[in-house]
C-alpha cells in the first residue's frame, strides 16, 4: 500500500490538521499469520522500527495499543475452525485467493508530529467499545479501551477498490522536537 493517496490516511484527515501523505517521514508495514503468536512478532517489529525512527521512548504505549490492535484482528475479523477453509481451497483452486485475502497486516506511519499505527484485516465489521459497567470485571472486551486511553485518537473504516475488510488505526502525537 502505497504512501500516496492511500485510503487509510482519509479519516485521519477529519478532524485533525491535514497530513500530506507525501510528506511521511517514514513508513513500515509487515504481513502477521493468523495465529496468536503474530502478536510477540508486531511487537518485535514495533520495536525494530520505532528504534530506526528514534522513537524508542514511544515504545511501551504503542506497543500496548498494537498488541491490542492485532489481537481484535486476530480474534474477531479471521474466521473461525468452523468457517471455510479458505486455505485449502485456495491451494485446490477453488476460491480466488485475492478475493479472500484472510491475511492481517500491520502498518506504521511517521511524520515529523505523528505516528499511525494501522491495522487490516479481511472483515467489514467495525470493532466496538464497551462501556458497560460489568465490564470492569471481565478478562477480556477492554482492547478498544485502552487503545482509546494510551492513544490520541483511533478510528476505523472499511477498505474500498481491490483490498477488502477494513483498517482500525491509532495516532500518537508526537512532541514539536522531532524533526527526523
Amino acid at each position: 500500500m502505497g504512501m500516496d493517496g492511500s485510503t487509510m490516511l482519509k479519516p485521519l484527515r477529519q478532524g485533525l490538521p491535514p497530513i500530506d501523505p507525501k510528506g511521511a517521514a517514514g513508513s513500515a508495514s509487515c504481513a502477521l499469520p493468523g495465529r496468536y503468536e503474530a502478536v510477540r512478532g508486531a511487537r518485535q517489529f514495533t520495536r525494530t522500527t520505532l528504534t530506526q525512527w528514534d522513537l524508542s521512548d514511544r515504545f511501551d504505549d504503542v506497543a500496548l495499543v498494537v498488541s491490542e490492535l492485532v489481537t481484535n484482528a486476530l480474534r474477531h475479523a479471521l474466521p473461525d475452525e468452523e468457517g471455510p477453509d479458505l486455505e485449502r481451497l485456495g491451494r485446490i483452486g477453488r476460491i480466488d485467493r485475492e478475493t479472500y485475502d484472510l491475511s492481517v497486516r500491520l502498518h506504521l506511519m511517521r511524520w515529523s508530529s505523528r505516528l499511525v499505527c494501522a491495522v487490516r484485516d479481511p472483515s467489514h465489521t467495525g470493532p466496538s467499545v464497551r462501556r458497560t459497567e460489568e465490564d470492569g470485571a471481565a478478562e477480556s472486551g477492554r482492547g478498544l479501551c485502552l487503545v482509546e486511553s494510551f492513544s490520541d485518537t483511533w478510528g476505523w473504516h472499511p477498505l474500498t477498490g481491490a483490498l477488502r475488510g477494513k483498517v482500525v488505526w491509532a495516532l500518537f502525537q508526537l512532541p514539536p522536537d522531532r524533526t527526523r
